[in-house]
């Protein structure tokens, strides 16, 4: 029942690359991809630690209250 190996089309095309890809300047291309979602997420980081509001303080500590720019306002137990 064995075939004569495996059986491929070699000239294929999909978005991905096909089979056996190894795109050209894969590293650079994922290095500079990484960047983007990193200055994003910092991005996304300062917009939100600058906008988070606790209108009731919390029964414990939070980490993000260490960055939070409203937290001694939002709750006074932290004022020291």
């Amino acid at each position: 029942m064995g075939g004569g190996g495996w059986y491929y089309v070699p000239k294929v095309w999909s978005p991905a690359g096909g089979w056996w890809n190894n795109p050209a300047n894969w590293k650079r291309n994922t290095g500079i991809a990484g960047a983007v979602v990193g200055i994003l997420a910092v991005g996304l980081f300062q917009v939100s630690s600058s906008r988070e509001r606790r209108p009731i303080p919390p029964p414990w500590h939070i980490p993000s209250q260490y960055w939070c720019k409203h937290a001694v306002e939002d709750d006074p137990r932290l004022a020291k």
